[in-house]
């Protein structure tokens, strides 16, 4: 795009952390929460499914909160960041919560994330979630063209394809075989080293 301003829109889980819920599952053995946005596309669907079986182990914010405290981001992520920032505006465009995510953003530098909110009664139970509006990610992306950026965006899942789509350039990251077979369009990316090179080519920089 010539003398574009290039912003770079990451996911979060998947992409600079492991994902959370598959986490929770091996911590308290509930294989049931291994389910992601890897196999269900439907957020809405996949979070009803994920509160249900909360409720019916007793799980609460404590108990997930205790899990996250534990992880840390994928190995080279943090590094990834760095010089990413060092190039490209960045926003973190997730579909955790700010409840789950505090954790990790300290070990990344507090990076922006943009995600949304959970509902937590008195007892600690996890009694819903706010999502902040629709198709989050792609509609952040199409905010920033509104505001005459261009974007390069990464993601792993079924849900980080519309934000891909929205994008000037997007990069799959460590998808699984049903992702890539069903958006053949985006290039994959295996390693921290070769997304750098997949945003140098997409941003038209050398080195």
């Amino acid at each position: 795009m010539g003398d574009a301003v290039y912003v770079a829109c990451l996911d979060l889980e998947g992409v600079l952390v492991p994902e959370v819920w598959i986490n929770v599952a091996e911590r308290t053995g509930i294989e049931a929460l291994r389910r992601t946005t890897r196999d269900e596309p439907d957020y809405d669907k996949l979070m009803r499914y994920r509160l249900d079986i909360l409720d019916e182990h007793g799980l609460g914010i404590r108990e997930i909160q205790d899990v996250i405290g534990g992880m840390e981001p994928l190995p080279g992520a943090a590094e990834f960041l760095d010089w990413l920032r060092e190039r490209f505006p960045v926003f973190i465009l997730s579909d955790t919560f700010y409840e789950f995510a505090a954790p990790l953003m300290r070990q990344l530098g507090w990076p922006t994330l943009l995600c949304h909110q959970l509902e937590i009664d008195e007892a600690g139970r996890v009694a819903g979630y706010r999502l902040r509006i629709d198709d989050p990610k792609r509609r952040a992306v199409n905010a920033l063209r509104e505001l005459n950026f261009a974007t390069i965006a990464t993601g792993d899942s079924y849900n980080d394809t519309s934000m891909l789509s929205a994008a000037d350039a997007g990069i799959l990251f460590r998808p699984p075989d049903n992702v890539i077979r069903d958006f053949p369009q985006f290039p994959v990316a295996t390693t921290f080293e070769e997304m750098r090179a997949e945003f140098q080519r997409a941003a038209g920089l050398k080195g």
